[in-house]
């Protein structure tokens, strides 16, 4: 999936002296008060952190409360999906208007019937709303199907991802990879053939 990258860092993070006892405790803490926010400083929706501490010294700040920086180095896991990227995500809703999908367990994503390609036509099937490839019966969109979609936009405050289904690499990510893997087979039973003759 793309938008995801990882990133090595060096940072100066804040503690409080209270803190001082247990400096890694204290620094993961601060860390992970930055998950699943946009971060403008890290360009990107931080994940995941890994961190060692750099140094053993540390610098005071002056003040009415005497907070001490600690150097470390961190390996940061981001999101941050741009225009035109592809990303996967699970379908939770689906309308004769909208496909409602959630990504990675925490961005809300929505593809428009205006970002759908004409050959998913809506139905009703066994009770189910779905969206049926007219091109390939097997190409089924229902609730719990896990979707690759491409990205036209991404609202950094709301986390929210405007989708589209235009390309035709988009779609229902299992049907999508036995394609492919059939297309792979039928490259190399032509390639034995052509060795052949």
């Amino acid at each position: 999936m793309e938008g995801l990258k990882l990133t090595n860092a060096e940072l100066l993070v804040y503690i409080h002296p209270s803190k001082s006892g247990n400096k890694l405790k204290a620094i993961c803490r601060e860390l992970s008060s930055l998950l699943f926010q946009y971060d403008e400083i890290f360009d990107g929706v931080l994940l995941a952190f890994d961190v060692t501490v750099k140094s053993k010294g540390a610098k005071i700040l002056a003040g009415l409360n005497p907070y001490f920086g600690v150097k470390v180095e961190a390996s940061l896991l981001l999101f941050n999906p741009k225009p035109n990227s592809l990303v996967e995500g699970k379908i939770v809703k689906i309308s004769p208007e909208t496909i409602h999908v959630i990504v990675l367990g925490f961005s809300a994503a929505v593809v428009t019937d205006i970002d759908i390609r004409e050959e998913f036509k809506y139905r009703m099937r066994n009770g189910e709303d779905c969206f049926v490839s007219s091109s390939h019966k097997r190409h089924v969109l229902k609730v719990g199907t896990m979707l690759r979609l491409q990205v036209e936009s991404f609202d950094e405050e709301v986390m929210h991802i405007a989708g589209s289904l235009l390309p035709a690499n988009t779609g229902c990510v299992k049907w999508l990879e036995k394609q492919s893997e059939e297309a792979l087979h039928m490259d190399r039973d032509d390639h034995k053939r052509r060795k052949i003759a």
